[in-house]
């Protein structure tokens, strides 16, 4: 449905449910675009904002592949702008009784999304301040908690009640799980892949804030692998998407884990830290899911 028709009919639930998936799919991925643009050196590529050089709002040849990669990741917020309006006016048009609970984060994804222009732009003013820079990626960090929230309204999941120690770890997993999202753009920060080449770090000494960082995430995994075997030992009638949730999010930290411990040990490759950023977000949308699954209203 296109966004005319959006503005003429009264979307159907399952026309919202696409558009905030698409939503979310995006959010995750303008993190690995992001991503991109600090691995190749390009956070510089346009060195000014709104425009990309003092004279032009787009890249100009001297720019070179820099100025491409910078320029293309701008453009790209306003497709996200697009596809969070559709999902926006999506909810306002829904049936009134249908309404409550999705019109708020539509519209919180809208206004979060220019205001992670803004602050991408003032990260540009400030010639990638690192710590500006990872404000930056907590801001689409929130946008992928909102977007994650959303959607699983949009799904209408029915719930059912779960195990008491299950229902315990949610809120512990959340919480576990922010912190090492969090350290992990400290880790970021600290490390050789600045945006450019004229880029200070942090500070912070890059093999100590790695192990501070891999506290939070082996606590977390533990937590997960406790999820799961309250998970496997509750009744038959438990919501199946609870342990369906539960397995994903423990492959995600697993997963992470991995990548996190190999990347470490090899010298941190742009490849492996992008991939990093991937699961990140990926796992920032599961704990979401997890504590709604866990934890929404019955």
């Amino acid at each position: 449905m296109s966004l005319l028709q959006t503005l003429i009919t009264k979307p159907s639930r399952r026309t919202l449910r696409g558009y905030a998936l698409a939503n979310l799919i995006a959010q995750i991925l303008i993190v690995v675009t992001g991503g991109v643009v600090r691995l190749t050196g390009s956070g510089l590529g346009c060195p000014t904002w709104p425009k990309c050089t003092d004279s032009s709002l787009v890249t100009v040849p001297a720019q070179g592949i820099h100025g491409i990669i910078e320029f293309a990741n701008r453009t790209l917020t306003g497709a996200l702008v697009i596809i969070a309006a559709l999902v926006f006016l999506a909810a306002i048009r829904q049936p009134k009784d249908e309404r409550a609970g999705l019109v708020w984060p539509a519209a919180f994804v809208v206004a979060g999304i220019f205001v992670q222009a803004v602050v991408g732009g003032v990260s540009v003013w400030f010639k990638l301040n690192p710590w500006i820079v990872a404000a930056h990626f907590l801001i689409s960090g929130v946008l992928i908690v909102v977007a994650t929230v959303l959607y699983w309204r949009s799904l209408r999941v029915v719930h059912w009640p779960v195990a008491p120690l299950t229902y315990s770890l949610a809120p512990w997993i959340f919480i576990v799980g922010a912190v090492t999202v969090v350290m992990g753009v400290l880790v970021t920060g600290a490390g050789p892949h600045a945006g450019d080449l004229g880029t200070p770090r942090n500070g912070l000494p890059l093999e100590i804030i790695e192990h501070v960082h891999s506290y939070p995430a082996y606590a977390l995994l533990a937590l997960a692998l406790a999820q799961l075997g309250s998970v496997r030992r509750a009744p038959a009638g438990t919501l199946r998407i609870v342990k369906r949730v539960t397995w994903l999010l423990l492959a995600s930290i697993a997963l992470q884990a991995t990548i996190g411990i190999i990347q470490a040990r090899t010298g941190v490759p742009a490849t492996l830290v992008a991939l990093h950023m991937f699961g990140a977000s990926v796992l920032i949308s599961l704990l979401t899911a997890n504590f709604l699954a866990i934890r929404g209203k019955h």
